[in-house]
């Protein structure tokens, strides 16, 4: 029946969407046979359609084999032509439909769109309900549901904020040429019917049609940033000016994600959102620190030129599961040593402080400041301040660790004091920090000795300009006893006695 209202649904572009993400599922010529001696052993007497109804929804897979195959097209052809109707009923509509003369590929197409239907009906509802490996999702209305590119999406931040996303029912795209985000931070998702991932570099133009977009592209491990300072700098100025640029096309919300570093070594404390700043312009922190506050001068030009809707959240010292464990920071180093027992290195003599919050905490700021009403920047953060040695002890403590814990010279640039003044994100958006550090630290400490245990030793990363780099069981090392990868890079401090940046 060509007037079915099924054959409309089925347009190209959702037929190609549904079939690369049942692709993705298991698929084999032992699995067609399967199902051909399932349909034709069915009960006596019951029709082929019946047969092949049950079949598929016993396992959805079967209509992904059935869509592709020519030899089955007439068959589901009468199924969908009768599917209300009983085994004796359907026996008619299969001598009337041999008296119909149609199209072959007008039946096919009827046919095809209707089995995508189905089955992307059947997947969601088994999605949904975590019955498909995935996460459960909730099921929004779809003038609720919103389509959401997050670029950064596979690091450390941005994964946590995918699963927020994803679990409050949206469609989700990442944007992420994983130079820090690693794929497994997002494993979990793949070929869920809304989510996508893209391979791709903000420094490039990107043509998507989203309703928000979170911009966390951007190194934030100093060593991981210094690596490579004039493309941290592009990330900061022509990835957000490609992403500024996408939002006044599509005219969607963006979201910088941008940094306590903007205040640089503070003459205020705690530090409220008017303070301007103490920053060294030419130091190795700078392609970091300024790429951050141009990022933001290019954010509220937007606004104020041609009307883009920002927003702008500063984000202090975070922690939690999937950090990189060799992105040289003070809670992953600290953990990582004292977990393998290992010396505990403080940069200076430790009396610097720093607020640490727990990611979760951050990814439900991130999350309420797009969704409300101000467009000013926003401190996130924890106003629990510890000094850097203090929080080295604790550390050790909560770990059961022997390390010792030991002093290094201290860095170029590194701020003394860190503290976030979080007045304005209290009152205007409704948000403070819910986890307690000694919490999130357990958390964090639990996730680490899960990745101990699948990748062998780490060394951390020393305070030197760094690329992110895979984890080696054996590490190669030449005289010295230093790996080899951190002899080329002149970075000497890389060894069991390795410095912990902030």
């Amino acid at each position: 029946k060509t007037s079915s209202p099924i054959v409309g649904k089925g347009t190209p572009h959702h037929r190609r969407t549904i079939f690369q993400t049942a692709a993705l599922e298991e698929r084999s010529p032992k699995m067609e046979m399967e199902f051909e001696s399932s349909v034709q052993g069915g009960v006596k007497g019951e029709s082929v359609g019946w047969r092949v109804r049950r079949q598929i929804q016993r396992r959805p897979v079967y209509g992904v084999l059935f869509a592709s195959s020519s030899t089955a097209i007439l068959i589901l052809g009468l199924l969908y032509a009768g599917s209300m109707a009983s085994p004796q009923e359907e026996i008619g509509s299969t001598k009337a439909m041999k008296q119909i003369i149609m199209p072959e590929s007008v039946v096919r197409g009827a046919v095809r769109s209707a089995l995508v239907e189905e089955l992307a009906a059947l997947k969601a509802e088994r999605t949904r309900a975590g019955g498909a490996g995935y996460p459960p999702t909730k099921k929004l209305p779809s003038n609720q549901k919103l389509r959401v590119l997050v670029t950064g999406g596979a690091g450390f931040v941005g994964s946590n904020l995918v699963d927020k996303l994803m679990s409050e029912g949206h469609e989700v795209i990442v944007l992420d040429n994983l130079f820090t985000g690693r794929k497994k931070n997002i494993e979990h998702w793949m070929g869920h019917p809304s989510f996508q991932f893209i391979v791709g570099d903000v420094v490039q133009p990107i043509m998507l049609e989203v309703d928000q977009i979170y911009h966390l592209a951007c190194p934030a491990s100093p060593p991981h940033y210094q690596y490579n300072p004039i493309k941290t700098i592009k990330t900061s100025t022509e990835g957000t000016l490609n992403m500024l640029g996408l939002a006044k096309r599509i005219n969607a919300r963006i979201l910088l994600a941008s940094t306590s570093e903007i205040y640089g070594d503070p003459e205020i404390h705690p530090q409220v959102e008017s303070y301007w700043g103490n920053v060294n312009p030419i130091g190795p922190r700078a392609c970091y620190d300024e790429g951050k506050r141009v990022a933001e001068t290019m954010m509220y030009s937007y606004q104020r030129q041609v009307g883009v809707d920002v927003r702008v959240a500063r984000i202090f010292n975070t922690f939690g599961r999937r950090m990189h464990p060799n992105d040289g920071r003070v809670v992953s180093n600290f953990i990582i040593q004292a977990l393998q027992n290992k010396d505990i290195t403080l940069y200076g003599d430790g009396k610097q402080t720093r607020s640490f919050q727990f990611v979760d905490d951050l990814v439900d700021g991130l999350y309420k400041l797009m969704n409300s009403n101000f467009s000013l920047p926003v401190n996130l953060g924890n106003p629990d301040e510890y000094t850097v040695a203090s929080f080295a002890h604790t550390i050790k403590h909560l770990t059961g660790s022997n390390s010792r814990i030991i002093s290094l010279p201290a860095t170029t640039d590194d701020p003394r004091k860190r503290k976030p003044d979080i007045s304005i994100a209290k009152s205007h958006i409704g948000w403070s920090p819910k986890w307690s550090v000694q919490q999130g630290l357990e958390e964090t400490i639990a996730y680490f000795k899960k990745e101990l245990e699948d990748m062998g030793e780490i060394i951390p990363t020393g305070p030197l300009a760094s690329k992110p780099r895979p984890v080696y069981h054996s590490p190669p090392r030449e005289s010295g006893g230093i790996p080899a990868y951190h002899r080329r890079r002149g970075n000497k401090a890389a060894t069991a006695s390795s410095q912990a940046s902030s």
